[in-house]
């Protein structure tokens, strides 16, 4: 079993930057993917950015360029970095993982969540 816990969400006016963290405990040894998505309400939940156990990194088009992946292995924790932030940003943002060498496309292929951490960016 893994645990992931979010953290860092908040409000930010369009323009800011705000960085979540995904601090993963548990069974956390072997390749894994780590991954961030977000869902508003009535939404499908969407990815956002993923990083595979290679460091190889992925994003959504609508992100690519203000958004950053990175993990500090040593502390086993997911970072996003979040700039140029957009109301369209507004959202649920979630930490998965999966266990394996390459990240799923869908997100009812990975097996561990967290519980999520609230970014509203206001206009």
């Amino acid at each position: 079993q893994v645990r992931l816990v979010e953290s860092g969400g908040g409000s930010v006016q369009t323009g800011g930057s705000l960085t979540l963290s995904c601090a993963a405990s548990g069974s956390t040894y072997g390749s894994y993917c780590m991954s961030w998505f977000r869902q508003v309400p009535g939404k499908e939940r969407e990815g956002v950015a993923a990083i595979d156990s290679a460091g190889s990194t992925s994003y959504a088009d609508s992100v690519k360029g203000r958004f950053t992946i990175s993990q500090d292995v040593a502390k086993n924790t997911l970072y996003l970095q979040m700039n140029s932030l957009k109301p369209e940003d507004t959202a649920l943002y979630y930490c998965a993982a999966e266990r394996g060498t390459y990240c799923p496309a869908l997100p009812r292929d990975f097996t561990y969540w967290g519980q999520g951490t609230q970014v509203t960016v206001s206009s």
